[in-house]
């Protein structure tokens, strides 16, 4: 076939999926690889979410679902989000159940930006956002980050140098994924009065949630104020906080007008997750979260051994994140493109992490190191990669070779 439309020549595969293929060929030729990479829960599905599930197939709920979501579904989440964080939603004309947070974050782009516009967004951040955004035909644009006290963070300065006079909305992800900073309410207030200010719409990507370390708390962007509330677009997903990765089930909470019209989009390409996987994620959402702080704990613990693991090491320094799944680790210390450390990691050392660069030159000179996995894989993983690194820090400039 030829003459495929240029939109798909704006479209780009994601860091993960481009090492993936790498790690693909080395195993066909027979090595063994450990993989830091991903940010997939390895803790399994809460055991009465899957019998929910179980119980909603042998009810016979296998039919089509409610386009906008089952309305179950739809007054959990909103039960939900006044429960955890003092927000008041309508399940009928303010929330939509999307096939996870991809779909919503896509669906969110579609009616909000158009030809022409530019979205801005944390650089470095999740690469994936870049696709949808320029698939419906406008263009991302990275606010500046710096790397202080261990911390990335932007502020409304960074926001004004990005800005211009196409700006359309503003794109959030907290916690923040690749570099594990939990966005604090006076940063989100900051960022929502320079939306406000200049009547850009915010979507607010908050998939991480619940995995956020140290007694620190989850504001979401809709929280700081009803003027905030009303601008933004929330994004979320089941997919970490109940490791429902699998299950491709989200929502989009939103100013009803907003709601509606995602809803027409949203329904040219999908009839929803499936009725049963609903039912399922209500009672998730509903049932005593106990689960969800215990998965925390485990993962806090998780992120301290990568942290004390990687400690140490002449130039390199791991940095301790605040909410997710990843540790960004400081490798400006060997003297050479994170691509390079990356590769050099996976083709001498069998292990998979993902460069900083990946994520926008904000990220370059780091590498980003998931904990998603435990168990053997961590301690295996982590053995690697500490091996690796202590052999490019003994070659660096002004190292000790061996």
């Amino acid at each position: 076939m030829t003459g495929f439309h240029a939109r798909v020549g704006v479209l780009r595969p994601t860091a993960v999926n481009r090492v993936l293929d790498e790690v693909k060929r080395l195993q066909a030729e027979g090595r063994s690889v450990v993989s830091l990479m991903r940010g997939q829960p390895d803790t399994p599905t809460p055991g009465h979410v899957v019998e929910a599930a179980v119980k909603a197939l042998r009810d016979g709920r296998t039919g089509y679902a409610d386009n906008r979501g089952e309305p179950g579904l739809r007054a959990a989440v909103a039960e939900a989000l006044h429960r955890d964080h003092g927000l008041t939603y309508d399940p009928d004309r303010e929330i939509l159940i999307t096939d996870g947070a991809t779909l919503g974050l896509s669906t969110a782009l579609a009616a909000l930006v158009g030809p022409g516009d530019e979205v801005l967004r944390p650089d470095p951040v999740y690469d994936a956002y870049d696709s949808p955004i320029a698939l419906w035909g406008a263009r991302p644009v990275p606010i500046a980050s710096a790397l202080r006290d261990g911390r990335f963070a932007f502020g409304t300065d960074d926001l004004r140098r990005a800005a211009g006079p196409s700006s359309a909305a503003v794109l959030l992800n907290t916690p923040w994924n690749p570099v594990g900073t939990v966005l604090s309410r006076d940063e989100l207030s900051g960022v929502l009065e320079f939306a406000s200010e200049r009547d850009l719409a915010v979507i607010s990507d908050e998939i991480y949630e619940s995995l956020v370390f140290d007694g620190k708390r989850h504001v979401p962007a809709a929280a700081v104020s009803e003027v905030a509330k009303g601008r933004t677009a929330l994004v979320n997903s089941l997919s970490k906080t109940y490791a429902m990765t699998g299950w491709r089930v989200g929502y989009v909470a939103g100013p009803a007008d907003l709601i509606a019209a995602m809803s027409l989009v949203l329904q040219q390409s999908s009839r929803g997750p499936a009725t049963f996987v609903q039912d399922a994620a209500a009672v998730a959402l509903r049932s005593d979260q106990s689960c969800v702080r215990q998965m925390a704990a485990e993962y806090q613990g998780r992120r301290d051994l990568v942290v004390e693991r990687l400690g140490g090491i002449p130039g390199v320094a791991p940095l301790v994140p605040e909410g997710g799944l990843f540790v960004m680790v400081d490798v400006r210390g060997l003297g050479m493109p994170s691509d390079q450390v990356r590769a050099s990691l996976l083709h001498d050392d069998g292990v998979v992490v993902i460069h900083g660069s990946a994520y926008g030159p904000g990220g370059e000179g780091t590498l980003r190191v998931s904990f998603a996995a435990g168990g053997e894989t961590l301690e295996r993983g982590l053995g690697r990669l500490r091996e690796g690194l202590l052999r490019l820090s003994e070659r660096r400039p002004g190292g000790v070779s061996s």
